[in-house]
């Protein structure tokens, strides 16, 4: 059994920035892909980043198209974490952000909820213009 427990959600003004963490506990996760995403009041929970389990040749993770360029995804496998640092953000980018892991070895991270196992409890992020 796997336990995400995410952090460094907080509320902060557009233009700032933010580090999410997402602690494992239960098992080592450098041999599954992981993921974080975000869900905004009365809409669906979305992708927002993801990092595949065998690093692509160029080591590219996946974000989706409203992140790219202002979120980067990362894990440090010998803490058990992963990370997503958040700069410029921008009110629409206010949510609760949660992280996943995902049991199945892939070299294209995943972006579809369903193909995650474990998911955190969330973290609220708030930014005000």
């Amino acid at each position: 059994q796997v336990q995400l427990v995410e952090s460094g959600g907080g509320l902060v003004q557009a233009g700032g920035s933010l580090r999410l963490s997402c602690a494992a506990s239960g098992r080592t996760f450098g041999s599954y892909a992981l993921g974080w995403f975000r869900q905004a009041p009365g809409k669906e929970r979305e992708f927002v980043a993801a990092i595949a389990t065998i690093s692509l040749p160029d080591g590219s993770p996946s974000y989706a198209d409203s992140v790219k360029g202002r979120f980067t995804i990362s894990r440090d496998t010998a803490k058990n974490t992963v990370y997503l640092q958040m700069n410029s953000l921008k009110p629409e980018d206010t949510a609760v952000y949660y992280c996943a892991l995902s049991q199945r070895r892939t070299v294209v991270p995943f972006k579809a909820l369903r193909e995650y196992d474990y998911w955190g409890q969330g973290t609220q992020v708030t930014v005000s213009s």
